[in-house]
């Protein structure tokens, strides 16, 4: 960040920004300009705080938190001399390969969290050979650090407020449920010993949601169930008991479980669009992502939205394929938003030939507004070309699409931000965006990875429906149908109800490429 190097601190129950400052070998005040919120909040346990690493140490070295000499590489040998001689009052205890945490607890009669305080650990593994300071007087060791001296801040319970025996009134924005029933249907594929990796993201990014979910004073019951084999190892029974469901993901597995579940447990669809055919027939049904007919409505409103008086709006189709369902989608949504229109088609082998048929349509003195219609790689690839030869002939051009067209890997990126394209997205991630910023820190610092797509859904739709069985209870479901908008982190949430079917989402992002080559998404 910023040119500087930083470890993500997972911080522990009784640990201060002393004990911690000195597992890293950097100053208490480094620390605070790290973490501006410190000064406010504290220090909370499970927060995720930035440490500064020490100079010297290069991004692709781990940090090291116990107290050997790894602990202090990269800093003055004068502060390794002085934490010696504090070594007195422990006992080093080298890591054997089958020892665990447990084992040196039971071993030295000092709990796990202590040697994990002592020792700056931020998780449980441990290698072969470590070194370990374990307190040799456990009672003077406590006595000396149950208190946090002047200046020092120790992890509190979340609130930033030490736990009170005394009764507390009673909170009126509490949860109605304590906690949530869940089940987790995804096709990981675990028989084969290699797994889906998009799956397993989606799983890491629920358990996340599930931990903060926790942190935040609701609790989440979750069952796993693996569907990668085509069957669905559930019972009625167990669907019954359920708060909600999430998944399966597939179309067909989908059909298969909404015939055995009772009509009064909520199956939300996680990822795949296809699956929105069962909205209108299935009242228990809610379709989590935006399907692209949804996209396309969204399009049709910007664009009646941005229209001027004098504006020209032009519909560009691959010739023969113009009655796609797709391409009917779009055609629909413009005359349901009232916008009027011209069509244009051609095929990919005419691309050479029809920029004039094309500037026929378009107003030389006014903003022409641009939908390109087709999953042709090629032919958007042709039409973006068209688009840019007129634009350079001064033509006021913007460019409107679905999510589809970002991710042609042919396409230069140059060539939307000329055209000013304007898109339309189920998802979309903001990484400017806070919330961002502290899940990417969270993700990297308990899985040692980084996020896809995946885990962001699973993220999101773990922590937005748990929430709202939390928050509503069991008529959850009705309470979201017209709620307003719900922004997560890469999805919208938005959801109506379909006559006497189900939910469906229509939250869409708007995400404008300006000519500069800067991205924006809009509120």
């Amino acid at each position: 960040m910023d040119g500087k190097v930083f470890y993500s601190h997972i911080v522990l129950e009784r640990q201060t920004l002393y004990s911690i400052s000195k597992a890293y070998g950097v100053d208490i005040k480094d620390i605070y300009e790290a973490n501006p919120s410190l000064e406010t909040e504290g220090l909370r346990k499970n927060a995720i705080i930035l440490i500064p690493a020490s100079k010297g140490v290069s991004m692709t070295e781990a940090p090291q938190t116990d107290s050997t000499d790894k602990a202090v590489k990269g800093t003055d040998r004068k502060k390794r001399d002085r934490k010696k001689k504090s070594d007195d009052n422990f006992v080093i205890h080298t890591v054997k390969w089958y020892e665990d945490l447990d084992v040196i607890s039971e071993k030295y009669g000092v709990p796990v969290d202590i040697i994990m305080e002592v020792n700056g650990l931020t998780g449980r593994k441990l290698s072969n050979r470590q070194k370990l300071r374990i307190p040799a007087d456990l009672k003077r060791y406590l006595a000396e650090h149950s208190a946090p001296s002047s200046g020092e801040k120790e992890a509190t319970t979340e609130g930033g407020q030490e736990q009170d025996v005394t009764e507390q009134p009673a909170d009126e924005t509490a949860p109605v449920k304590k906690t949530v029933n869940a089940v987790l249907m995804l096709p990981f594929n675990a028989k084969d010993g290699q797994g889906s990796e998009s799956n397993m993201d989606f799983y890491s990014g629920a358990l996340l949601a599930a931990r903060d979910l926790g942190i935040e004073g609701i609790n989440v019951d979750l069952s796993v169930y693996d569907t990668g084999d085509g069957t669905l190892p559930i019972t009625e029974e167990r669907l019954r008991k359920s708060d909600v469901v999430i998944g399966p993901v597939s179309s067909a597995d989908m059909g298969r479980l909404l015939d055995i579940a009772p009509a009064q447990t909520e199956i939300v669809s996680p990822i795949d669009p296809r699956t929105a055919v069962y909205v209108s027939s299935h009242s228990n049904f809610i379709q989590a992502p935006a399907s692209n007919e949804e996209q396309y409505t969204d399009l049709a409103g910007w664009i009646k939205e941005d229209c001027g008086p004098d504006d020209r709006t032009v519909v560009i189709f691959e010739k023969g394929l113009r009655e796609m369902p797709g391409n009917n989608d779009a055609a629909s949504a413009l005359n349901n938003a009232g916008v009027r229109f011209s069509s244009f088609s051609y095929s990919i082998l005419e691309g050479r030939d029809v920029l004039e048929s094309m500037e026929t349509l378009m107003d030389s003195t006014s903003v022409n507004r641009v939908l390109v219609v087709s999953e042709s790689e090629a032919f958007v690839n042709d039409v973006l070309r068209n688009l840019n030869l007129m634009i350079h002939d001064k033509y006021n051009i913007v460019l409107y699409g679905p999510s589809k067209i970002r991710g042609f890997e042919t396409i230069d990126i140059e060539d939307l931000h000329n055209a000013n394209l304007h898109v339309s997205l189920s998802y979309y991630v903001d990484y400017d965006d806070k919330k961002v910023q502290d899940f990417l820190l969270k993700y990297r610092a308990l899985y040692n990875t980084e996020p896809g797509a995946f885990a962001f859904q699973g993220y999101d739709l773990m922590h937005y429906f748990i929430s709202v069985c939390a928050r509503y209870g069991s008529n959850w479901a009705e309470k979201i149908a017209g709620a307003e908008k719900e922004r997560m982190l890469q999805t919208d949430f938005l959801f109506r109800k379909t006559g006497d079917g189900g939910l469906r989402n229509t939250g869409i992002r708007r995400v404008v490429y300006d000519p500069d080559y800067s991205v924006r998404l809009l509120d």
